[in-house]
């Protein structure tokens, strides 16, 4: 179950078994727990600015005796505290769920492709520059786990059903690439140069210190204002691309040591769409960009 706190479609398709229900995530605990009893899993899509409904909708499927609940994670690996403000914040929901011993499973994805991709000069892809990682960060060899999101729905059906995850933490991913090969793959198969726009690590500090130097007092906050998101869009931006481009912590051999299971691993059989085939639907208009 997905219960989204605001933009739902509030209808119904009694065809597909699927009843969309809204409820004020703000509201009384208890108007929520109402709502999930004889719930077998609550699955979370809630972003960050949403923090304190999350908790919210945590501890009323504790009460509510929900079989397990999926906290809105579905990022790359990393460790768990002093390296991404959004993680130390996910990691939080994730402690406020382990003293409720509520039954749990947390799901990371990686970064997804086609947050990967770059603009072409011709058109043929544009990406939003504002969260994609169009830039190469420092030398371009750090290799990441890459999903397509177009897969994590079916990853998330297989880990949900499955008693070993509960409990713990899985990352599901599709492939494993570092950014110059990304680059490369799609200057051949877009048969045309790819603008090559590098990043370091200082550049990236400077950002993250900028953003952070908007915030009152250099204390990070969850800023729901419209003002205060281009801030907080900087600040998180440019973690991740730190996390991933020069600290390499999300790959899947990271995620094995901090305790993860491997999506590959469990599943052998379920077949992901490669990194090439979304960079090939991309340039034959059959994806976009998030938020393009």
């Amino acid at each position: 179950m997905n219960i989204a706190e605001q933009n739902c479609y509030r209808t119904e398709e009694p065809e597909r078994g699927v009843a969309v229900k809204p409820v004020d995530l703000r509201g009384p605990l208890d108007a929520i727990k109402q709502l999930l009893i004889g719930i077998d899993m609550v699955i979370s899509a809630l972003i960050l600015i949403q923090y304190a409904p999350e908790i919210n909708l945590i501890t009323a499927s504790k009460e509510a005796d929900a079989g397990r609940y999926v906290p809105s994670f579905f990022g790359p690996c990393c460790p768990p505290r002093g390296v991404m403000y959004i993680r130390d914040k996910k990691e939080d929901m994730l402690d406020h769920i382990k003293r409720l011993y509520a039954p749990y499973t947390v799901i990371d994805v990686g970064w997804w492709y086609q947050l990967s991709v770059v603009s072409l000069p011709s058109g043929k892809i544009r990406a939003n520059d504002l969260i994609s990682t169009t830039q190469i960060i420092s030398d371009g060899r750090a290799p990441w786990a890459l999903t397509d999101d177009r897969d994590i729905g079916g990853y998330a059906a297989r880990i949900i059903a499955d008693p070993r995850t509960l409990n713990k933490s899985v990352l599901a991913y599709g492939e494993v690439w570092c950014q110059n090969d990304v680059f490369d793959a799609i200057e051949r198969i877009a048969g045309e140069p790819v603008p090559r726009e590098h990043v370091s690590a200082e550049d990236l500090q400077r950002d993250i210190d900028e953003a952070q130097a908007t915030f009152a007092g250099g204390q990070v906050v969850l800023l729901e204002s419209v003002e205060g998101k281009p801030a907080m869009l900087k600040y998180g931006m440019a973690q991740y691309k730190h996390t991933q481009g020069i600290r390499g912590d999300n790959t899947p051999e990271h995620a094995k040591y901090l305790g993860y299971l491997d999506v590959k691993e469990l599943y052998p059989d379920v077949k992901v769409t490669t990194l090439e085939s979304c960079i090939r639907d991309m340039t034959e208009g059959k994806v976009k960009v998030p938020w393009e």
